[in-house]
């Protein structure tokens, strides 16, 4: 339980650390910084298509993210779990076979 909570700690510690240290700059993703690239590469680049649905603001692509990492973290979680469980029971025929064997 300890370790649990220190790891936690330190998760959240490395997390808001660049958030403080380095306020008053925008966090940009891959895709600005593509495109940027690109644009510099070859200024008279036209992209093959457009989005079909362009979020309203900032926060509601940062609010989309956020949902699509939880649900993908919930999933990972579940499936970690639902086989922790499996081999746990697995295990668990194992042993009382083998000790009606041998018995």
């Amino acid at each position: 339980m300890k370790k649990s909570l220190l790891l936690l700690f330190l998760v959240v510690i490395l997390a808001t650390l660049p958030l403080i240290t380095q306020q008053g700059t925008e966090f940009g993703g891959a895709d600005g910084e593509a495109e940027e690239a690109i644009t510099k590469i070859h200024p008279e680049y036209k992209p093959w298509f457009n989005s079909i649905w362009e979020p309203p603001g900032a926060e509601t692509e940062s609010l989309l993210f956020a949902l699509q990492a939880a649900i993908g973290a919930g999933f990972i979680g579940y499936f970690i779990g639902v086989m922790r469980q499996r081999n746990k029971q697995t295990k668990q025929e194992l042993s009382e076979k083998s000790k009606h064997v041998t018995h």
